[in-house]
């Protein structure tokens, strides 16, 4: 059996047949249409520090895997948070960019990063070589593989690569018929500060409609990048994505596409833009043009669970971070990471350096788990 690599600068080098025969249609961040989108509006290119070099693995003359790949000159758009490593080379006169990563660039969202019909037991051993030789040939100091999902992350942890924990806030759905239904779980006084927040907006006259795919108009997409766009002011910066962005994926994959608009008297004032699989669903864009009380939580969180409960999704991701989501029923759950750092001697600190954050993240895993509402007879 003969196997050979190449590297594409572009995604459409790959094609859509070939890398939907690999990955699939099912899951949107993995989905040709959304990766080939972030390269044409210009999100990821060579002068935004993302030049894509996808890897492709041949059997013969067959393609049997697919890795997304960029080349960074930076670490921004990642959520895995590495600063400290990159300061650490510099300190020592080391070049810590470029590097590789296989993420979905500005999407913290768990899930499939290897695309193959292939057993991973079989792979993915050829497929960490093939890292450490383009790393070892390209004098790049790493390769960073960002929130795998479980079966692929431990098959790279069989090849020594270094695995790092991290945690989001995700929503399960265990059989609720509504709402309500999933309230009764809360102990009273938790139930009862859901409930005020959900009235607050009642009282305020702000109805939030759910809009879904091709139903979106060019007003309300305008409108929703608005909103995305002050989100990202407000903080000091520019987001990382265009319109052209949005309104090319509204065209390739409108069915995997949700938004909740809150609308106040005859305008929209808040959105929340989220996409779907026949699991998930995935909270991603949201932005406000008027502050309300508690117009977030209704917009990200509540009405995103009364649409999962609605349309049977076992889980909502509603997006990184936010320990406040705890106490409104999101679960604290694991996220993974993969790393191959290049100079073993870095490598042995970085080592260290996660042995210890995992022991420091486990332990804070179970401290946040201790504020869920749910009642402890449940």
């Amino acid at each position: 059996m003969t196997y050979r690599f190449d590297l594409s600068k572009s995604i459409t080098d790959i094609g859509l047949a070939e890398w939907e025969r690999l990955a699939g249609r099912s899951h949107p961040f993995i989905r040709y249409e959304f990766l080939e989108t972030l390269e044409s509006s210009g999100a990821v290119s060579t002068q935004t520090g993302w030049q894509p070099l996808h890897l492709r693995l041949f059997e013969n003359d067959d393609c049997i895997l697919i890795l997304p790949m960029y080349l960074k000159s930076h670490s921004y758009g990642e959520y895995v948070f590495d600063w400290a490593w990159a300061d650490a080379y510099e300190r020592h006169g080391l070049d810590y960019y470029p590097k590789l990563i296989t993420s979905i660039p500005f999407t913290p969202v768990s899930g499939p990063r290897l695309a193959t019909q292939k057993p991973l037991s079989e792979v993915i051993p050829l497929l960490t070589q093939i890292i450490k030789q383009i790393c070892a040939e390209r004098g790049i100091s790493s390769w960073h593989g960002l929130f795998f999902e479980n079966s692929q992350q431990l098959h790279m942890q069989t090849q020594d690569f270094k695995n790092r924990l991290g945690t989001q806030y995700h929503w399960f759905n265990k059989d609720y018929q509504d709402f309500n239904h999933f309230l009764n779980g809360f102990s009273s006084r938790k139930r009862k500060n859901v409930k005020r927040e959900r009235q607050k907006i009642t009282e305020q006259n702000v109805i939030v409609h759910c809009i879904e795919g091709s139903d979106i108009s060019e007003s309300l997409l305008n409108t929703f990048y608005h909103c995305y766009h002050l989100t990202h002011l407000k903080r000091g910066r520019q987001g990382y994505l265009n319109p052209e962005f949005f309104r090319n994926l509204l065209h390739t994959m409108p069915e995997q596409i949700v938004m909740f608009a809150a609308q106040y008297q005859s305008k929209y004032v808040a959105t929340a833009l989220c996409f779907k699989d026949e699991h998930t669903l995935y909270g991603r864009y949201w932005g406000c043009i008027e502050e309300f009380n508690n117009l977030h939580f209704e917009t990200c969180f509540y009405t995103g669970i009364e649409y999962c409960i609605r349309h049977g999704l076992q889980r909502f991701d509603p997006g990184a971070q936010g320990e406040h989501k705890i106490q409104r029923g999101f679960e604290p759950i694991e996220t993974w990471s993969s790393h191959y750092i290049s100079n073993p001697s870095f490598e042995q600190a970085i080592v260290h350096f996660l042995d210890e954050e995992e022991a420091l993240m486990r332990t804070q895993i179970s401290e946040l788990s201790k504020g869920l509402p749910f009642r402890k007879d449940d």
